[in-house]
């Protein structure tokens, strides 16, 4: 029996295709199937096979659960070939699971299969219709296969040869041949929104690639950074031991005489005026030649290298100027106590933004 399912199951193969990289699960209104059986019934054992074969019929409704599994429920009705006041002699009604085997042998697909093997088993009420007797009520057990064969997307075909087990005959448990029924049905199927969509997974290889290259380029950094680091805590060290040996020479003194008679007052870019945060330098200018009424200003002004020689000779005089002016009109120190000039480019400091300055040196 096994050859026979694995043999059918691989033979559905040879009409389908391959499955596709990902199933997605259907709704609840998606594969759904209806189905009309009809075949004949005999018992298999203790009975005339020929004499006491039967007609049989049944509805199905069943439910695709997944690619692989299926459940539904039957209803099945034997037709009585005896007199009889019933036209019936026997009905099973019950529950059902089917697997499918063309899917687990051979690998899912999304659209439904021309053909395909389901293996099915379920449970059931039996009720016997008795002429001169009370009637009776068995549990029974059924077990098939299940040969399906697609016509058209929505209609099928089915082969249904199945055994049928009524194991509560004469009030005990039993899977005797004698109360064990052979039936085989050919259903007539209608099927709802068959199949599985199917996903294909996208081609990320690129992205990841990509990702990668990052990662790796992150890690030469952070090598590269960990080296930068390395560097710098070896330029503090030396640093520090630069700052302890400082620390323990001798202090040395500073000349005084060049801090009380310099001042600097420093412009914008490309611009003579005296803003205001440089007002108070000025005034400092002025303070010392007011309590020193002797001293004299000499004042020198300079340009950063911006722009062309020219503009920037002007603007050094300019800014020498300025200063001069702005002695003279505010705080009224006469002309002959200073001395204003234009020098050009300075060069006097490495910052050049603090070569925009004018000079201002006071002597006794």
């Amino acid at each position: 029996m096994k050859k026979i399912i694995l043999a059918a199951a691989l033979t559905g193969c040879l009409f389908t295709a391959n499955a596709q990289d990902i199933i997605e699960r259907p709704t609840f209104g998606d594969n759904w199937q209806i189905g009309l059986d009809a075949g004949a019934t005999a018992p298999i054992q203790g009975h005339g096979i020929l004499k006491h074969t039967r007609f049989i019929g049944g509805l199905h409704l069943q439910k695709q659960i997944s690619p692989l599994f299926a459940a539904g429920v039957e209803g099945t009705w034997d037709v009585n070939t005896t007199p009889s006041a019933n036209i019936f002699d026997r009905q099973y009604v019950g529950a059902y699971g089917a697997l499918n085997l063309t899917n687990a042998f051979c690998g899912f697909t999304c659209e439904p299969r021309m053909f395909s093997v389901d293996l099915v088993g379920g449970a059931g009420w039996i009720h016997h219709y008795i002429a001169h007797a009370p009637d009776r009520n068995d549990l029974g057990l059924k077990a098939g296969l299940n040969f399906n064969f697609g016509v058209t997307e929505n209609f099928s075909i089915s082969l249904k040869p199945a055994v049928v087990f009524n194991v509560t005959s004469k009030n005990r448990v039993s899977f005797a041949r004698r109360t064990t029924d052979m039936q085989v049905m050919v259903g007539f199927n209608y099927n709802i929104n068959p199949g599985f969509k199917c996903v294909s997974c996208p081609d990320e290889s690129g992205k990841i690639a990509d990702l990668n290259a990052r990662v790796n380029a992150l890690r030469g950094d952070l090598d590269a950074s960990a080296v930068a680091l390395a560097a710098s805590q070896a330029d503090n060290a030396a640093l520090a031991a630069a700052l302890a040996q400082c620390q323990n020479q001798p202090k040395q003194v500073v000349n005084t005489n060049t801090l009380n008679s310099v001042r600097y007052v420093f412009f914008k870019i490309g611009s003579s005026v005296i803003t205001a945060d440089q007002q108070p330098n000025v005034e400092m200018i002025a303070a010392y030649l007011k309590n020193h009424p002797k001293a004299k200003v000499e004042i020198r002004g300079y340009a950063s290298p911006d722009g062309n020689l020219e503009f920037n000779e002007r603007l050094a005089a300019k800014r020498a100027e300025a200063v001069k002016t702005a002695l003279m009109k505010k705080y009224k120190i006469p002309a002959d106590r200073i001395s204003a000039k234009g020098e050009g480019i300075g060069h006097m400091f490495t910052e050049e933004s603090w070569n925009r300055v004018s000079i201002c040196t006071l002597e006794e």
